[in-house]
């Protein structure tokens, strides 16, 4: 199991407890919610469903059977090294 946050206020947090002790990476994105201009917001939310996107797809393409310790380097690479990553996502935590 994975566990991905992707709000800079939750990098950090303590998550609730989960069984099998998932891999846990953040990607941090812009929150679009926090633009006051209903346009930038919309632009916002269309930036980070891209974003997203970007990230799911390299997600998808990493090779089955990872260990946990080479799946959680290779999710925090795809957090840290994306276009639009924040700067939060860029350090990196193993």
């Amino acid at each position: 199991d994975i566990i991905i946050t992707v709000c800079d206020n939750a990098k950090g947090e303590v998550c609730p407890i989960w069984p099998g002790h998932p891999v846990a990476a953040h990607w941090g994105i812009e929150d679009p919610s926090a633009a006051a201009d209903p346009s930038a917001r919309k632009a916002g939310f269309v930036e980070a469903y891209r974003q997203l996107e970007v990230w799911i797809d390299a997600l998808v393409a990493l090779p089955a059977g990872l260990s946990n310790k080479d799946m959680k380097q290779a999710l925090n690479r795809i957090g840290a090294e994306s276009e639009g990553a924040t700067e939060t996502a860029k350090v990196v935590s193993d």
